[in-house]
């Protein structure tokens, strides 16, 4: 695993599987290599393209914030539902970690270096092209449930306990944003 990659993610290291642990990173420098977008785009644009120009969370931001939430709530559960309702630790923190590595296909520059959705990304949103580049990178389907419903295409299926909690660490803390009421 490269220096950058985990200076990008030092979650990676929480993942304690090394072979989990070597696919999340290889689908991640394998999306780098197919992506416009440099670790320094990352850090720079805004986490979605939803919520308005202005927006200070960068993507590094958020999707760093979703691994930490999620991983929190996987151990809370853990602890306290005496076994009836488990997570596997090592599943959420991989699906968390590469729930939107799909958007680095989605995702391209303008000429003001402004991230705004590519052609590709009109026809395949990052669901379905993270899940393409987790499957080609060895990832097992259990991680790959994660990616493949963290979004709203995922309301169709049954979620998996590991899968609903990335899914609602994603989205408390994308629709405050987008939908929060204000008084």
């Amino acid at each position: 695993m490269n220096k950058d990659l985990l200076a990008l993610w030092p979650e990676l290291d929480w993942i304690g599987d090394a072979d989990l642990r070597e696919k999340t990173a290889r689908t991640w420098e394998l999306a780098l290599e197919r992506s416009v977008l440099t670790p320094d785009d990352l850090n720079r644009i805004p986490f979605t393209l939803l919520c308005g120009p202005d927006l200070k969370v960068t993507f590094m931001d958020h999707k760093r914030s979703v691994v930490h939430i999620a991983r929190d709530a996987a151990r809370t559960i853990n602890e306290m539902y005496h076994g009836e309702l488990t997570c596997d630790m090592d599943v959420v923190i991989a699906g968390a970690i590469l729930a939107d590595v799909g958007k680095l296909l989605e995702y391209v520059l303008d000429d003001k270096g402004k991230a705004i959705q590519g052609t590709y990304g009109k026809y395949l949103r990052h669901p379905f092209s993270g899940v393409s580049l987790a499957e080609e990178c060895g990832v097992p389907a259990e991680v790959c449930h994660i990616i493949a419903t963290h979004a709203g295409e995922g309301n169709m299926v049954k979620r998996t306990t590991e899968a609903y909690v990335v899914h609602h660490a994603d989205f408390m803390t994308f629709l405050p944003f987008k939908e929060r009421l204000t008084i």
